[in-house]
């Protein structure tokens, strides 16, 4: 399987479909039994994307059973009472496609691409995989090992990683953002088959998830094979569980990580709202507009400031990720330059954000950055599996795909003075969580000198 990669550190994160994407083609359906079906017809290659979602992740998790989401994941392949362990996979790859899985905070998916003559295929396999999925007890422990060597590569052995994981339990108080999406180390060990079962039998019935198909098909064909293939399954309700929101911040909140392979690194972030839980869709367009005119390209404040004048930082970046269930985080992330210290990129960031506050956009600054947002929301159109995704996001993070029709209008409307209010109200330090990454025992770092990137940890877990 080919590992999911969301960019974390872009403005335009927040939405990624586009004008055909969000047109009348787009078609939904649900079957008797729930399983809610949309269909984006897109002729342009003969092929078709079709994904499986369910709207639970990490964020559903309970203390003491976090990385259950992504074990899942993981056993969702190792067979079912009509296919060996393996066999899904080797199916698909003799039929030319390709297939992906992913876990998130508030999704699981399951993705297969293919010719779209072979759709057909990809439903009979994915629907017998939901219904007839076998848990055995020795895949399950060559599996776990799996798991926990790809917390050993993504999160111990990686200083961001274990900045990432300790940031985010700082940061939020209540918010089950808090929890790892691949699960804290102790957890991963003392998870058993039992487990992975009973959530599957939670979470998994056909009326608690959405399957999205994107490419060169007819709406009409894709009703009548869904109907075929999971319309005999049989619905079963999920848990109702008490929603763990976040509580309103009331101070700034500060951690320093140590590793003994760390360069020194530099994250903030502001605790936000998302698409989801903005009082206003306009503040989440407005905090989007913000993290372009800060990091939009190499003329974008931080860049321009404190890495070419300054020379303060040898790398900064600011993200907002819109598309989540609960609050979200607008973050800034920086390095110092070789001699420099962490304390100074600190203080020039703190700067940049007061001066918005203080002084807000220019309009050249405005006008730019909704540009570039508009061209990243166009080219991601050439792909038919980023249309896929977006709908799947705004599905299981509650927003609704239907969002996606109001992108050029929302963007348009977004002003100098929106962008100033909500770096007033969301970006001060009451808000602010700053995480230091240092070498451990004040050694000199012995890895190559990093650049600020995607977060590792808060990106959806692929295999």
């Amino acid at each position: 399987m080919i590992r999911s990669c969301f960019a974390l550190l872009t403005g335009a994160a927040l939405f990624a479909g586009g004008a055909s994407a969000a047109s009348p083609e787009i078609h939904s359906f649900e079957l008797d039994n729930g399983l809610k079906v949309i269909v984006k017809p897109d002729d342009r290659a003969p092929v078709a994307i079709n994904q499986l979602w369910v709207p639970v992740g990490s964020s559903h998790e309970q203390p003491g059973t976090t990385g259950v989401a992504h074990a899942l994941e993981h056993m969702m392949f190792k067979g079912t009472e009509n296919l060996e362990a393996g066999e899904f996979s080797r199916r698909i790859s003799e039929e030319g496609g390709r297939v992906n899985a992913f876990t998130g905070r508030d999704f699981t998916g399951y993705y297969e691409e293919l010719g779209a003559d072979r759709l057909e295929v990809a439903l009979e396999l994915g629907a017998d995989r939901l219904e007839n999925i076998i848990f055995d007890q020795d895949e399950f422990e060559r599996e776990m090992q799996v798991v926990k060597e790809e917390r050993r590569l993504r999160v111990d052995d990686n200083p961001t990683g274990v900045l990432q994981e300790r940031f985010n339990a700082v940061a939020w108080h209540h918010s089950p953002y808090r929890q790892p999406i691949i699960g804290w180390a102790r957890d991963i060990q003392q998870i058993e088959l039992e487990d992975i079962e009973a959530w599957y039998d939670d979470w998994y019935g056909v009326n608690n998830a959405t399957l999205i198909v994107v490419g060169d098909v007819e709406p009409e064909t894709v009703r009548d094979l869904t109907a075929e293939y999971f319309g005999e399954l049989e619905p079963r309700p999920a848990p109702e569980l008490k929603e763990r929101e976040e509580v309103e911040p009331i101070g700034e909140r500060r951690l320093t990580v140590h590793h003994e392979n760390a360069n020194p690194f530099l994250m903030m972030a502001y605790h936000v709202p998302s698409l989801a839980t903005a009082d206003t869709p306009r503040d989440a367009y407005a905090l989007s507009v913000l993290s372009q005119v800060l990091d939009g390209g190499q003329s974008a404040r931080l860049p321009s400031r404190l890495v070419r004048d300054q020379e303060v930082a040898a790398g900064v970046g600011a993200g907002y990720r819109s598309i989540t269930r609960l609050d979200t985080h607008f973050i800034l992330q920086g390095r110092p330059t070789g001699d420099g210290e962490i304390e100074d990129v600190e203080d020039a960031l703190r700067q940049e954000i007061r001066k918005v506050r203080d002084d807000g956009i220019s309009d050249e600054e405005l006008e730019r950055a909704k540009v570039q947002l508009r061209a990243d929301y166009v080219y991601r159109l050439d792909s038919l599996s980023r249309q896929a995704m977006e709908i799947g996001l705004l599905e299981t993070t509650g927003i609704g795909y239907e969002a996606m029709a109001d992108f050029e209008e929302e963007l348009d409307a977004v002003t100098r003075e929106d962008v100033q209010d909500v770096a007033v109200r969301f970006l001060h330090d009451d808000r602010l969580t700053v995480g230091h990454l240092k070498p451990k025992d004040g050694g000199a770092p012995s890895l190559p000198l990093e650049t600020p990137g995607p977060d590792p940890t808060d990106d959806p877990t692929g295999d």
